[in-house]
């Protein structure tokens, strides 16, 4: 009942505030509702015909209320588009098309036909490159099979400390040493192959590369690439282009790509960061989408693409042992990434997306959401910007350069390091190295 009158209250208030167009639209889908609900008879799962109670009509009706009321609510333009603008005006005319949500819908089929590409890519492409390049897989030492380990290493941790190491020996029957070897080798079991690093960084390279050119393809002749101010000239009034259409939907679809085999790619140390990089990416896609922000969206999109397959070229290169070539593309991808991610980006970019609206509309929640959603992504880039230039600290220092984000294997050598410091801090510090750049596999390009 507390349900029933919070909707008649609502409706009350909206028609006093002139939405009682939409107020009588809901009504008429509440009334089809109820001429459906008052049918004689409902049939459940068991094909038995029960007479249905009016607490239980009137809860459908409630429920069927509300998921309208929020589905409309979700779509209130106000929320969405500047003041005095509806959805009907961004209606297909004249031979002039406008982005549309329901555009969206195709992205996730998409994103499985890409898994399905990748694998293919990654099966007959990225495999016959590694043994190209000469890409060698470590002999790794398996764990002799010992229940009373394996349970504390899924249950306790993969990092026993000295205590606990001494209690393992004891209830094993092996000696300490033995111990902490077992550890070492089972977490060796559990990290990446060589070849699979080098098969991820093969397929993003690949898609970042196209994408980047493509990208540029779809801007470089546009006149709101030169003056930022004309993103917004005519906004939101503007029509889409094929080309704008197929760029979105292969870079929106290639993140849920991502997404959906987060779990199942290489795990590294900014795993959270990553998870929160690739959902922002696209909510922002999407919004820029809908709400016809796609100048800006290109913008944002090429900016981005323009460094990470430089990034993930270097990591080919390290793990192909090739160190000379990593680091001085490493070094590049260093400038461009400053260069685009902390100047460009927040001085130019994020300043057209601020800024320029204001100009034209006062400011609504979507201008507010979308600039927000860039501010997350912002504090990401200044986040790698600090891992990077500590990597490149290493560079001029000449300390060996390792990606502050991924896992060192461990080797049979590290044994006198744990049997001096234990199974302690000391130890673990050696367990989470972290090669993009470790340059373990030597070889002088």
């Amino acid at each position: 009942m507390m349900l029933t009158d919070w909707w008649h209250r609502s409706y009350a208030d909206r028609e006093r505030k002139g939405e009682g167009q939409r107020v009588r639209n809901i009504d008429e889908r509440e009334t089809s509702i109820s001429r459906l609900l008052h049918t004689p008879h409902w049939r459940c799962a068991r094909n038995q015909v029960v007479p249905p109670s009016s607490e239980s009509r009137r809860a459908v009706l409630t429920f069927g209320l509300m998921l309208q009321t929020l589905y409309d609510y979700f779509w209130w333009e106000r929320l969405w588009l500047p003041v005095n603008l509806t959805w009907a005006d961004l209606e297909d005319r004249d031979g002039r098309v406008y982005a549309k949500a329901s555009d969206l819908y195709i992205t996730l089929p998409l994103a499985l036909l890409f898994l399905i590409v990748r694998y293919f890519f990654e099966l007959y492409v990225a495999t016959p490159l590694a043994a190209l390049l000469n890409v060698k897989e470590k002999t790794r030492l398996r764990a002799p099979p010992n229940p009373t380990l394996e349970h504390f290493y899924l249950t306790g941790g993969k990092h026993p400390k000295q205590a606990e190491v001494e209690l393992l020996s004891r209830q094993s029957g092996l000696s300490g040493r033995q111990v902490e070897r077992w550890f070492r080798r089972r977490r060796n079991q559990d990290r990446p192959s060589l070849l699979k690093k080098f098969r991820e960084a093969s397929w993003r390279f690949t898609f970042y590369l196209i994408a980047f050119i493509a990208g540029m393809a779809v801007i470089v002749d546009k006149p709101w690439f030169y003056d930022m101010k004309k993103v917004w000239e005519g906004y939101p009034i503007q029509s889409t282009i094929p080309s704008q259409y197929w760029y979105y939907m292969i870079e929106l679809s290639f993140y849920w790509s991502l997404l959906f085999s987060i779990a199942s790619d290489v795990k590294r140390k900014d795993f959270k960061e990553q998870i929160i990089h690739h959902v922002a990416t696209i909510i922002l896609i999407s919004f820029s989408w809908f709400a016809n922000y796609i100048r800006a969206g290109t913008l944002i999109m090429a900016l981005h693409d323009s460094s990470d397959y430089l990034l993930e070229s270097a990591k080919m290169f390290n793990y192909a042992g090739w160190k000379n070539t990593c680091n001085n593309i490493f070094i590049v991808f260093a400038i461009v990434f400053i260069i685009t991610r902390l100047v460009i980006l927040p001085f130019w970019i994020l300043h057209c997306t601020v800024v320029y609206p204001l100009e034209l509309y006062p400011a609504f929640f979507g201008y507010y959401f979308f600039n927000s959603m860039m501010g997350v992504l912002q504090m990401l880039h200044i986040f790698w910007a600090y891992l990077i230039l500590r990597m490149a600290h290493k560079f001029i220092t000449g300390k060996q350069v390792e990606d502050e984000r991924s896992d060192r294997e461990e080797t049979e050598s590290s044994e006198g390091e744990e049997a001096t410091g234990g199974g302690g801090a000391k130890s673990r510090a050696l367990a989470n190295g972290h090669p993009i750049l470790n340059n373990n596999h030597r070889k002088n390009d």
